[in-house]
């Protein structure tokens, strides 16, 4: 694994741990943070991939996008196309007033989040 995939899979896993430790506390309507995070968890997933396999992207937090370009070295991906189209959406929207999260949101966006980490994780050699 290339050295910068190793620093995308890094800043994933601390978003992942994020999720997790918001979902433990005792204050559980932490919806907004949980689904940011698990956008986030996905987003770099997908960027590390790219930067694996050498194929270039533009600065964006759209996963459909990034989703499109990886398609091409991962085409099974695809059948996460319409979760990423939702989960985009907590990427910016919730740090500002009006868009808020759920908790069914929250955990569709964590259930999102946990199924792709661990195909993301196999496809780059990783354990799930």
């Amino acid at each position: 694994m290339k050295p910068m995939t190793r620093e995308w899979v890094a800043k994933a896993e601390g978003d992942f741990d994020v999720v997790l430790l918001l979902l433990k506390s005792r204050k559980r309507n932490r919806f907004d943070p949980v689904c940011f995070h698990a956008q986030q968890c996905v987003e770099t997933y997908l960027k590390g991939r790219l930067v694996e396999a050498q194929l270039p992207y533009s600065k964006t937090h759209d996963l459909e996008l990034l989703l499109n370009l990886a398609i091409a070295v991962e085409p099974l991906w695809a059948v996460f196309a319409l979760e990423f189209r939702s989960l985009t959406e907590w990427a910016v929207l919730p740090r500002y007033p009006g868009k808020d999260a759920d908790l069914a949101k929250s955990r569709i966006a964590v259930k999102t989040c946990r199924r792709f980490r661990d195909v993301a994780r196999l496809a780059l050699g990783l354990k799930p």
